[in-house]
């Protein structure tokens, strides 16, 4: 189960969408976030920085979040990684719950200067209840492992199956496993085999042996019965 348990975020979330291209120099004061990312999609990077500064000073959630991001990835003259965390706070007092999840890595990573898994727990556990998946993954593995909070395998098994759910396979092999051995939940081989077949069919190597396994405990049951 180890290479499933150690699946924490990558470092930073790339800047999504693909978008239309949009004249080189939009006037500063109508910039949109679509040209800022096309901006940025294009390499240029200060006119980007520029851009979504201006949509971070309009009160837009995703010009803090990437501004942020250019900082934590050193895409601008003088990165500021207490400013980036900064406008990942404001953008997560907008309500933008990657930026919740953004400052769950910020801290785990240390990015300021040494890592805090406990707060790095707090923000992952506030993008984990706002549906982010990633986020639910990373929670239940702090609770699995007692890092950043204090063990807890049924809070683990909790957030395995919701992140299960939201489709993440190897929380789905690990939410199964937790169902075969009775770890955080009560043993239940029939939901160990639901979640490994559904692990197998999205993809993960190791599901198909452990779904014969299952297979074989629960005829080698129903022969004692």
């Amino acid at each position: 189960m180890s290479r499933h348990l150690m699946r924490f975020a990558a470092a930073a979330i790339a800047l999504g969408l693909a978008l239309p291209a949009v004249a080189a120099t939009a006037p500063a004061a109508r910039v949109t976030l679509e040209q800022a990312l096309a901006t940025y999609e294009r390499g240029d990077l200060p006119a980007a920085e520029r851009q979504f500064r201006l949509l971070s000073q309009q009160g837009l959630a995703l010009g803090d979040y990437n501004l942020a991001m250019m900082h934590l990835r050193s895409e601008v003259p003088k990165p500021d990684p207490r400013f980036a965390r900064s406008l990942l706070v404001r953008a997560a007092g907008r309500g933008l719950v990657r930026a919740e999840l953004a400052l769950g890595q910020f801290h785990e990573q240390g990015e300021d200067g040494r890592p805090d898994l406990v707060q790095a727990q707090s923000w992952y556990l506030k993008a984990a209840e706002h549906g982010s998946v990633d986020a639910q993954v990373a929670v239940a593995t702090a609770f699995y492992l007692g890092r950043g909070a204090a063990k807890d395998f049924a809070q683990a098994a909790q957030w395995y199956r919701e992140a299960a759910k939201g489709g993440d396979v190897g929380a789905q092999y690990l939410i199964a496993s937790m169902y075969e051995s009775g770890l955080g939940v009560e043993r239940d081989l029939r939901l160990a085999r639901y979640w490994y077949d559904i692990a197998a069919r999205n993809g993960d190597e190791a599901a198909p042996y452990k779904l014969k396994a299952v297979d074989d405990a629960l005829a080698a049951d129903a022969g004692t019965v």
